[in-house]
């Protein structure tokens, strides 16, 4: 029975605040290592931000605002600073699919299936 999102065995308080440090460093960084089905969760987050920073406007960063952290991108922006400049001017052109997703080998302890989650060039 689908249930429309992944449980990822975790409480409902604790996988949206994993998700949101996911897409959160996701920004950040451009490229995050994590296992397929976070990945495949934090990639649809993605692309409703990156959706978001495209449109640019008070009400879009306020709901953007809400959901990534505030962390220091670099020196002289932080995270909602970066999806709206740099990330939507990069994607300005394109109609969705930010994002790939690149399988690794499984992680060692529990033979998870790992990945890269980053953003397309």
């Amino acid at each position: 029975m689908a249930r429309g999102y992944r449980k990822l065995g975790r409480r409902s308080d604790h996988r949206r605040h994993m998700l949101r440090n996911l897409v959160t460093e996701l920004i950040v960084h451009e490229r995050i290592v994590t296992t397929e089905t976070r990945a495949k969760e934090v990639r649809s987050i993605v692309e409703k931000m990156i959706t978001l920073g495209k449109r640019g406007d008070l009400h879009a960063r306020r709901q953007a605002a809400a959901y990534v952290r505030r962390v220091e991108a670099n020196e002289t922006q932080d995270a909602i600073q970066k999806l709206f400049s740099d990330l939507a001017l990069r994607f300005k052109e394109r109609q969705g699919g930010y994002t790939r997703i690149l399988k690794l080998d499984a992680r060692r302890g529990d033979n998870a299936p790992m990945v890269i989650l980053e953003f397309v060039e």
